[in-house]
């Protein structure tokens, strides 16, 4: 966020107070094909991703998930496996429509017992502190509003000896990619978003958004600043996307 309390929605600048609603109005549009589009657009790509991210978080059972921008519920329903019984899963999104979404999607998997929803801003956690052995969010960083302060938030929620997983688009590595993404991004995936989604805009602000969140450097030191150790990344398919992983002590 700027000092005269502007930020960006996409490429465009705009008043602070209006990013959320602006970004809720994206995900209530494409919440019913999110699914789809995500297999669409990364060719179903999004699922290995997130199973390297599942991978990192090391999570045993008993343990205590964060899961925040869940989406539909591909990291949760994983975590819940992973956690079993005697643990807890905390399915959290910003979005009513997406949270709905993912509360059936879970449902028809039966898994309700050690999953728990809760309609949250990550700037603004509703949890106390020292509570969580993990907290992840994928490819929900860059729609929030002060990704600083939502840093700060994970921490505090965290429990000493806990762990953050970001899964985020980040800045792709080398040249000749990064001009076969860029066509992709700007010209090619608003028109599948039309075709598919019937809603061209929204995905001409998620190739907008992706350029305008903080690079894998940056990010690092953004976790740093808000407390993490031996942070680190690691770069997926030449940087498309990145995991960062951070500690608490």
């Amino acid at each position: 966020m700027t000092e005269n309390n502007s930020t960006h929605f996409g490429y465009e600048t705009v008043d602070a107070t209006e990013k959320a609603g602006r970004v809720r109005q994206v995900f209530d549009s494409v919440a019913s094909r999110y699914d789809i589009m995500n297999d669409l657009m990364s060719f179903g790509v999004h699922r290995l991703w997130k199973r390297y991210a599942i991978e990192l978080a090391g999570v045993r059972k008993g343990q205590k998930v964060l899961d925040l921008a869940a989406g539909t519920g591909d990291l949760s329903a994983r975590f819940a496996g992973l956690v079993g019984p005697k643990g807890e899963v905390v399915f959290s999104d910003i979005n009513a429509a997406m949270l709905e979404q993912g509360r059936q999607r879970m449902a028809n998997d039966g898994l309700i017992g050690n999953v728990r929803y809760v309609q949250a801003d990550a700037q603004h956690l509703p949890f106390p502190d020292n509570h969580f052995d993990c907290v992840t969010i994928a490819f929900g960083l860059r729609n929030v509003t002060d990704k600083q302060l939502a840093l700060n938030a994970m921490y505090r929620v965290l429990k000493p000896g806990g762990r953050l997983l970001v899964l985020e688009f980040s800045k792709v590595e080398t040249q000749p990619l990064k001009t076969t993404y860029d066509f992709y991004s700007f010209k090619l995936l608003p028109k599948i978003g039309k075709l598919v989604a019937n809603d061209e805009e929204s995905y001409r602000y998620l190739a907008e958004s992706i350029r305008m969140h903080p690079d894998q450097e940056t990010l690092k030191r953004m976790m740093e600043k808000a407390g993490f150790e031996r942070t680190e990344f690691f770069n997926l398919t030449c940087g498309v996307v990145a995991v960062h992983r951070g500690y608490k002590f």
